[in-house]
């Protein structure tokens, strides 16, 4: 890479950096580092829920999906779409006012309103550890489209690198920092991908006649997936929408319901179709490169072997010529860091509000509350990068995390808010079933009927111990008022 591009690059992480700096010296107290103040408009957190849904994680996952099957990997984000949709109509109005009146802070203290401690300390470890894991995925994402762009460079430094500049920003400032950069990374992304990426790298390939020659038709098709794998997506993403914490944590950051509810019809019109079509297009323009040769100087040859998820950060280095792969580069870490810092705030905010100061009520006054919050994301940031270290695949690493919150949180959330059907055993049953039956299918990486995904047979479970539980302890207590 020319030290032009590499001149770029390390401007624009140095003014990421910067904006932590900002308002680390701003920020005056743990609701303005963890919910923002509670006034922020429609824009700044509608592109906020996007670049941290999307991010750098989906944007490679998609250039993978596009590399491996074609348009029909858009399918995955349209699911993003419809769970904005369905939380802004009938979550955000029921949240956000409950959220402003009792000042929450993260997602289990909802579980905490409704069904009290305990069931708020294993929603806590169970996002917690979630948003842990996707945010080793996002910097995993990094690590690959770097090790990619630069050559020389391997994984493991690449990590270093990534890790230094998402974690140290976020320390600093907390979810103002956070949110304000992922305006300005979406942007970046968003201008990087419509004006260099889709139009040189079209050139690049020969255009339309080029790349319907090179693939075939099913690489056209909306229908080049099984119903499996749409399922799988739809009931991994879609309810991600109902239980993230870093969605909570932006509607919490809002000025108003309206707001809120605008900021999600923002993110979900900008997921499908805009990002959907624009990443798997990519991947799969990255595909006819690669089956023309176009690798082969990178030792990538036609035919050989090829991670899927590295053909578009191959296709950028190939096409982009000196300063334009610099400014490329940097909207691609911009999606990767947009993600990473959110889901690294959202697991800071779980361990240390929803466990350490719940399980230590005494230990952390107001006084060190600040700065507890930014040793706990420090901590959590360099646990991050030691677990990306250990991996090889992001996509399944995003599906995993999702699909372990999900598993876990989903049933119990919508029992308690919109069925009215509240009972704090039912809802650590249903967490402990449904969290653990999804993990331990996923490690013991059992052969699962019909190709369903583990999540599917999780959240079952959690469904079934919920019910269980809830209208035996109703018949048992009846039992009892009529003795």
């Amino acid at each position: 890479m020319n030290w032009i591009d590499i001149l770029i690059f390390i401007v624009y992480m140095a003014g990421m950096l910067g904006v932590g700096f900002y308002f680390h010296l701003r920020n005056k107290d743990v609701e303005d580092y963890y919910v923002g103040g509670r006034g922020m408009g429609r824009w700044h957190i509608g592109l906020s829920v996007v670049a941290t849904d999307v991010g750098g994680g989906f944007s490679i996952g998609l250039g993978g999906l596009g590399f491996l099957i074609g348009v029909s990997g858009s399918w995955m984000l349209f699911t993003g779409f419809l769970g904005a949709w369905l939380s802004g109509v009938f979550l955000i109005p029921r949240i956000k006012r409950l959220a402003d009146k009792q000042k929450f802070f993260t997602f289990p203290e909802v579980f905490r309103h409704f069904y009290g401690k305990k069931a708020a300390l294993i929603a806590g470890l169970i996002s917690g550890i979630g948003y842990l894991g996707f945010t080793s995925s996002q910097l995993l994402a990094g690590a690959k489209l770097a090790s990619a762009a630069f050559a020389g460079l391997n994984t493991s430094y690449a990590l270093i690198v990534m890790g230094f500049v998402a974690v140290i920003y976020t320390v600093l400032g907390g979810i103002k920092a956070v949110i304000y950069t992922d305006t300005i990374q979406w942007i970046l992304l968003m201008a990087g991908l419509i004006f260099l990426g889709i139009p040189l790298s079209w050139v690049a390939v020969g255009g339309w006649d080029a790349i319907q020659a090179a693939l075939p038709d099913e690489f056209f098709s909306f229908s080049n997936l099984s119903w499996q794998q749409f399922l799988n997506w739809m009931v991994t993403i879609l309810p991600i929408w109902f239980v993230g914490m870093t969605l909570y944590q932006r509607i919490y950051a809002s000025r108003s319901v309206s707001e809120a509810r605008k900021a999600w019809i923002i993110a979900g019109l900008f997921e499908w179709p805009i990002m959907a079509f624009m990443g798997v297009g990519l991947g799969l323009i990255s595909r006819v490169a690669y089956q023309n040769g176009m690798f082969e100087a990178l030792g990538f040859a036609a035919g050989s072997g090829i991670d899927a998820e590295m053909g578009l950060p191959l296709l950028l280095r190939t096409i982009m010529p000196v300063g334009l792969m610099g400014l490329i580069l940097s909207a691609y870490f911009s999606a990767i860091l947009s993600t990473a810092d959110s889901c690294l705030m959202a697991s800071s905010s779980n361990m240390m509000h929803d466990l350490l100061q719940r399980l230590f009520p005494n230990a952390i006054t107001v006084q060190v509350a600040m700065k507890a919050s930014k040793l706990m994301t420090f901590l959590l940031g360099v646990f991050a990068v030691i677990i990306a270290m250990q991996l090889t695949e992001v996509l399944s690493l995003m599906l995993y995390s999702y699909a372990f919150m999900v598993s876990g949180l989903l049933i119990p959330l919508l029992a308690a808010v919109f069925l009215n059907q509240r009972n704090e055993w039912a809802a650590l049953g249903a967490m402990i079933a449904g969290g653990g039956t999804t993990i331990i299918l996923l490690i013991l990486e059992i052969n699962l009927p019909y190709g369903l995904d583990a999540n599917v047979f999780g959240i079952t479970a959690s469904l079934l111990s919920y019910l269980f539980i809830y209208y035996t302890k109703n018949i048992f207590n009846h039992g009892n008022s009529n003795l």
